[in-house]
């Protein structure tokens, strides 16, 4: 007999895909994250106490998809242990966070501003260690 239990990326891959379909976006690129972005400023202090937990592991499913295929993520375990994507080695973004953060703080916390941000931080080069730490 076969396993079909799904594994956490199918689950992550599969949720993603529903918030694309349930909020009519064409694909997991820059613009459906400023869509994404709407919509979470949108739900602000309208969601259920206990909503709020599935719409943000939901949201944050397609705001990491994004990450994954604009940016050639990857996503993954961070060091803390909780799951996120990782992208060019030297970053670790929790997606689920960034959305709870937009639905706690508002537009200072957008995630469509955190997406546009990532080139330039992908371009900026890491820090020189300091060798005089041991």
């Amino acid at each position: 007999m076969s396993d079909t239990t799904p594994t956490p990326l199918d689950s992550i891959n599969t949720a993603a895909e529903k918030v694309r379909q349930q909020l009519k976006l064409e694909a997991f690129d820059a613009e459906g994250v400023a869509h994404l972005a709407n919509f979470i400023q949108a739900q602000r202090g309208l969601l259920a106490a206990d909503e709020r937990p599935g719409i943000v592991m939901a949201l944050g499913c397609f705001l990491g998809q994004c990450l994954v295929q604009v940016y050639r993520g990857e996503w993954g375990t961070g060091r803390d242990k909780t799951t996120g994507v990782g992208l060019a080695g030297r970053f670790f973004f929790n997606p689920f966070y960034l959305v709870d953060a937009q639905l706690n703080e508002g537009e200072s916390a957008s995630v469509a501003a955190f997406f546009a941000s990532v080139p330039d931080r992908l371009r900026t080069p890491p820090a020189a260690r300091k060798s005089w730490i041991s």
